[in-house]
C-alpha cells in the first residue's frame, strides 16, 4: 500500500519545490494564510458557543463581549480567505510562466527526432495543455489539505469529548464517495491520455479552418464544409466521451454522499435528543452541531483534496517526463578515433534509419566533400538527398558509420561552433512575422543589430531591390498577424530574404542550400546563382536541385538513388556515362526545347 500511495502522489513534493523556487516569499505568505484558515474556523465556533451560553444565562454584557469576539475572528477570516486568493492567483500567473519557459527552454535543447516522434510530441502537447493550471492546482490542492487537516484536528478534539464512535461513524460514511473519486479521477486522466492524437486533430482542423495560410486553398477547394463536418463529428466524439464519464462520476459522488449525509443526521438526532431531555445544554448542542458537520466538511475536503492531488500528480508526470527527455548525448558518440584525415567532409559507410522506421532512409554512403568544393546532389523524390542534409547539419546522427568534419567526428563537435561554421536554407524555411531586418538577422543571432552586416547579407541574396520597394525599408514588418500594416510578400520574395539569412554567417566555410531558388524565375535564379558562386569562393557548398541548368556548373555532381550513391561525376562525365543523371538530363531538357 505505501509504495502505491507514493507512487500516486510522486510528483507532489517536485511540484512544490517548483513553486517555492518561482515564488519563494508568496509560497511562505500562502503557508501563513493556510494556517490562519485552519484555526479560525475552530474559533467561531467556540466563539459562537459561549454566546449561546451567554443568552441562556442572561448575560448580556458577556454575549456582547463574545459577539465582537466573533465579529473580530470573521473578520480575520476573511482577511486571510482573501488573502490566500490573491497569493494563489498571483502565484499561478508567475507559475504559468515559468512552467511555459521550461517547456519551451527543453523544447530548443530537443533533437529533430523528437518532434518527428507522434508519441514524444503528444507527450509535449499533454505537458502545454496543463502547463498554466495543475501546478498551482497541487499547490492549492496541498495547501488546502494541510488547512482542513489542521481544522479537521481541532474539531476532532471537540468531538472526541462528546463520542469517539461518532467520530470513528463520520470518517468511514465518507470514504466510499473519496474512493470513488480518486476511480474516476484516473479513468479521467486516462482518457484524457490516450486521445492526445485526437486532440491535436482536432486542434489541427481548427489551424486549418481559421488561419491566414490555408485560406487560399480551403475557399478555392471548397474545404470549408468538409473539414468542418471532420472537426464537429470529432469533437462531438471527444464530447460523448467526456459526458458519460462526468455523468457516470455525478451519479456515484451523489448516491455516496447520501451515506455521509445519513451519518451526520443521525449523529444530529442523537444530539438534539439530548438537549431535549436537558442531558446537552444549548451551548454544547450548538458547539458539537458546528463541530459534527465542520468536521464532516473537513474530512471529506481532506479526502477530495487527496482524489484531486491523485490526478493532478498523474498530469504533472507528464510535464516531468517532458522536461526529463534526454536531448543530444554522449550516448550516441562512438568511441573516439583518432585517425588521421584529410580536411573537408567525410562521410564513412554512413547509414541511417528514423527513429521507429525499420526502413533505411540511407545505407553505405562514402563520400569526401573536400575543402573549397562544389557539390550538388541529385535524385528522386525519397532517393536520401534531405536526410543527407540533416545528417550534415547534425540533426540527426548516423545509425552507423559516421560523419567527419576535418577529421572530426560531427557528434563530438561543440554545437554551437559546428552550425557557426554551417550557413543552411531548406526548402522548406520558416517566414517569421518580424520585420524584414529581424528576419534576416535571425540567420546569425550575435549579430542581427549588425545593420551594416544585414545590408550586405540582403544584397547577397538578391533582395535590394525588394527591400526599397517596401514603405519602411527594413523596419517594415512581415506578414499581417500581429500588425495591420504589415506587408505579405510573395514565394519567390520570401526566397530571397531566406538565402539573404544564410549570408548572414559571413564566417561560414560550408553553405548548404537545400532547392533556393524554387520559387524563383528563371531569370532571377540566374542572377542569384551567378552572385552565389562569387560569394562562396573558397567555400564548401552543397546544393540540392532539381534544375540541370543549376547542377551542371557544380564542380561535382552526386546522384542518389534508394538512400545510396549510385553516379558521381562533373556535368560531362556524367553525360558520357549515359546513366540517370544523363537520363533525367535529357528530359529535362527536352522540355525546353
Amino acid at each position: 500500500m505505501a509504495p502505491r500511495l507514493r507512487n500516486d502522489f510522486a510528483e507532489v513534493p517536485r511540484t512544490l519545490a517548483l513553486v517555492a523556487r518561482t515564488s519563494p516569499r508568496g509560497t511562505v505568505m500562502l503557508g501563513l494564510t493556510t494556517l490562519a484558515c485552519a484555526v479560525l474556523p475552530i474559533a467561531v465556533a467556540y466563539a459562537g458557543k459561549r454566546i449561546v451560553d451567554a443568552v441562556v444565562d442572561s448575560n448580556v454584557d458577556a454575549a456582547v463581549r463574545w459577539v465582537v469576539v466573533e465579529l473580530l475572528v470573521v473578520a480575520l477570516l476573511a482577511l486571510a480567505t482573501r488573502g490566500g486568493g490573491l497569493l494563489r492567483s498571483l502565484i499561478g500567473s508567475r507559475l504559468s510562466v515559468r512552467v511555459n519557459t521550461l517547456i519551451l527552454e527543453k523544447a530548443v535543447t530537443l533533437d529533430l527526432a523528437h518532434f518527428e516522434d507522434p508519441e514524444f510530441y503528444d507527450r509535449m502537447t499533454r505537458a502545454r495543455r496543463e502547463a498554466s493550471s495543475r501546478p498551482i492546482a497541487v499547490v492549492t490542492e496541498t495547501f488546502q489539505l494541510l488547512q482542513n487537516a489542521l481544522t479537521l484536528a481541532g474539531y476532532v478534539a471537540l468531538i472526541v469529548h462528546f463520542s469517539g464512535w461518532a467520530v470513528i461513524g463520520l470518517v468511514l460514511a465518507a470514504l466510499p464517495a473519496t474512493l470513488a473519486e480518486l476511480r474516476f479521477s484516473g479513468e479521467a486522466f486516462r482518457l484524457r491520455n490516450w486521445r492526445a492524437p485526437e486532440t491535436r486533430r482536432l486542434n489541427y482542423l481548427e489551424h486549418v479552418l481559421a488561419t491566414e495560410s490555408h485560406a487560399k486553398e480551403v475557399s478555392l477547394f471548397e474545404l470549408g464544409p468538409l473539414l468542418l463536418g471532420r472537426y464537429e463529428s470529432l469533437g462531438e466524439k471527444l464530447f460523448d466521451e467526456d459526458k458519460r464519464l462526468a455523468v457516470r462520476r455525478a451519479a456515484w459522488a451523489y448516491v455516496l454522499s447520501l451515506l455521509a449525509s445519513g451519518a451526520f443526521y443521525a449523529c444530529y438526532g442523537y444530539l438534539a435528543l439530548l438537549a431535549a431531555r436537558g442531558e446537552l445544554t444549548l451551548g454544547n448542542l450548538t458547539l458539537y452541531v458546528v463541530a459534527f458537520r465542520q468536521g464532516q466538511l473537513a474530512f471529506q475536503s481532506v479526502l477530495t483534496a487527496l482524489g484531486s492531488m491523485y490526478e493532478h500528480n498523474l498530469y504533472m508526470s507528464n510535464l516531468f517526463a517532458y522536461l526529463d527527455a534526454e536531448p543530444r548525448t554522449q550516448a550516441e558518440v562512438g568511441a573516439a578515433r583518432t585517425d588521421v584525415h584529410a580536411p573537408g567532409i567525410t562521410f564513412e559507410d554512413v547509414g541511417f534509419r528514423y527513429p521507429g522506421r525499420e526502413v533505411w532512409a540511407m545505407r553505405h554512403v562514402s563520400i569526401t566533400i573536400p575543402p573549397g568544393q562544389s557539390l550538388a546532389l541529385v535524385g528522386q523524390n525519397g532517393s536520401g538527398k534531405t536526410t543527407f542534409i540533416k545528417l550534415l547539419t547534425r540533426l540527426y546522427a548516423p545509425t552507423e558509420g559516421r560523419i567527419l568534419l576535418d577529421g572530426r567526428d560531427l557528434r563530438d563537435w561543440d554545437e554551437h561552433v559546428l552550425h557557426r561554421r554551417i550557413g543552411v536554407v531548406f526548402q522548406d524555411f520558416n517566414r517569421y512575422q518580424l520585420p524584414l531586418s529581424e528576419n534576416v538577422g535571425v540567420g546569425s543571432v550575435p549579430d542581427m543589430d549588425d545593420q551594416d552586416r544585414i545590408a550586405r547579407a540582403i544584397e547577397r541574396g538578391g533582395a535590394t531591390d525588394l527591400v526599397a520597394g517596401l514603405p519602411q525599408g527594413v523596419a517594415t514588418p512581415l506578414g499581417r498577424q500581429f500588425k495591420q500594416e504589415g506587408v505579405e510578400l510573395s514565394g519567390g520574395q520570401w526566397q530571397k530574404i531566406a538565402l539573404a539569412r544564410a549570408f548572414m554567417r559571413e564566417q561560414a566555410d560550408i553553405l548548404v542550400l537545400d532547392e533556393p531558388t524554387a520559387a524563383l524565375d528563371a531569370e532571377a535564379e540566374q542572377a542569384v546563382f551567378e552572385r552565389f558562386r562569387q560569394l562562396a569562393e573558397g567555400r564548401t557548398t552543397i546544393l540540392v536541385s532539381h534544375r540541370f541548368p543549376t547542377v551542371r556548373t557544380a564542380e561535382r555532381i552526386v546522384v542518389l538513388a534508394d538512400g545510396t550513391i549510385v553516379e558521381s561525376g562533373d556535368h560531362a562525365s556524367l553525360l558520357a556515362l549515359d546513366g540517370r543523371y544523363a537520363t533525367w538530363f535529357r528530359l529535362q531538357a527536352a522540355g525546353y526545347a
